[in-house]
């Protein structure tokens, strides 16, 4: 069996509308923390847990790695308490920003489950952080999940923008990216073989 990536290599180990999803619902994916679906969830709250679960399942995925190694090497794999200490020790040196995911493609995301009906707002608002200094940025509003979006297939949840926009399916915009030139990147004398400037 061809277990090679297509073009676009492997996805990730969860996507973020599987996330959204059993977030909202309540039942705490991969080690969030579980919330009152009736209540909902802030959208910087959602992102920031989306993040984090996906740093952990990186870690997860890094240790058993090296736990394959041990194994081919003789050595006895981690117990449960060097498992923690290993994960914790990589949490911590794993920068945030490592994840593509950033908070506005997330905005966008969220934009079309609102479109879609999927979710709604609350009612429910918290003063942000940034109101402290700036009395006219927006509040933290809460969202939960509507009983349209509780039905919706998982094949729907994965891709939202082609639930919303079906006359643009995956062909067109793989035929933009052809259309699109990239500028090439202009070679460079290495430091060692540049001539000094005169002072």
């Amino acid at each position: 069996m061809d277990l090679r990536p297509v073009r676009g290599g492997f996805t990730r180990p969860f996507g973020c509308g599987w996330f959204i999803l059993h977030y909202l619902l309540g039942h705490g994916p991969e080690g969030s923390p579980i919330i009152d679906p009736q209540i909902g969830a802030c959208q910087e709250d959602i992102f920031y847990h989306y993040k984090k679960a996906l740093h952990k399942a990186y870690c997860d995925d890094a240790i058993a790695w090296e736990n394959e190694e041990r194994i081919r090497k003789g050595k006895p794999i981690y117990n449960e308490q060097e498992y923690a200490e290993r994960l914790e020790y990589l949490m911590s040196r794993i920068p945030y920003k490592l994840v593509k995911c950033r908070y506005h493609s997330f905005q966008r995301y969220f934009h079309w489950l609102k479109q879609l009906g999927w979710v709604e707002f609350t009612g429910k608002e918290e003063p942000s952080s940034m109101q402290d200094y700036y009395a006219d940025a927006p509040p933290r509003k809460y969202y939960r999940l509507t009983q349209k979006g509780i039905n919706a297939p998982d094949y729907e949840w994965s891709n939202p923008q082609l639930t919303l926009y079906p006359q643009r399916p995956l062909e067109y915009f793989r035929e933009k990216r052809r259309q699109h030139k990239y500028s090439r990147r202009v070679r460079t004398l290495s430091r060692k073989r540049r001539p000094l400037s005169p002072q």
